[in-house]
């Protein structure tokens, strides 16, 4: 009986604290390229890969939709190639619907040509109204107003390509 314990004892000890060669195992996982949003702009990360343990589970990244059930109509939208005073001025008030039954909190995103290039912004920096908040039922106005220097190059027009509001919460 004596022996029976110790040979149990001697198991349980050895699995406790033994080390395997599955406790030196790894893989390597690849992180997908992503685009992240933010009111600000968006950032771009390239795909990159990770040592991890081979029990490890990833979790699938997952992507960033914009609110589904959302309009807006563009008020005014006007673009001054040379204002006379070495810049040009951007200037536009595009109303944004909220159909939902609910509160909105997020921020517009707005996709522009300009000479013939596409990119998209937030357009925080020089909007006086920004939408943040957008209550049921019901639409908020986001102003924006900036002149920019033509010492940077001369753009010959911005025009709208689309407006998409991303959710914060």
């Amino acid at each position: 009986m004596k022996n029976l314990m110790i040979i149990m004892f001697s198991i349980i000890f050895s699995t406790l604290f033994s080390c395997s060669s599955a406790d030196n195992c790894t893989k390597i996982n690849t992180i997908p390229s992503r685009t992240i949003i933010t009111p600000t702009g968006s950032a771009y990360i390239p795909e990159s890969q990770l040592e991890v343990p081979c029990d490890f589970v990833a979790t699938p990244i997952q992507e960033q939709a914009p609110l589904q059930n959302f309009s807006y109509e563009v008020l005014n939208f006007t673009f001054i190639p040379d204002t006379g005073n070495n810049t040009n001025r951007l200037k536009f008030d595009i109303k944004l619907n909220n159909p939902n039954n609910f509160v909105i909190n997020g921020f517009p995103y707005f996709t522009v040509n300009t000479d013939g290039i596409e990119s998209s912004s937030g357009f925080i920096n020089g909007a006086t109204s920004t939408c943040t908040e957008i209550n049921p039922n019901s639409s908020c106005v986001f102003s924006y107003d900036k002149e920019a220097s033509l010492n940077l190059g001369s753009i010959q027009s911005i025009q709208l390509v689309n407006v998409k509001y991303y959710l914060t919460e």
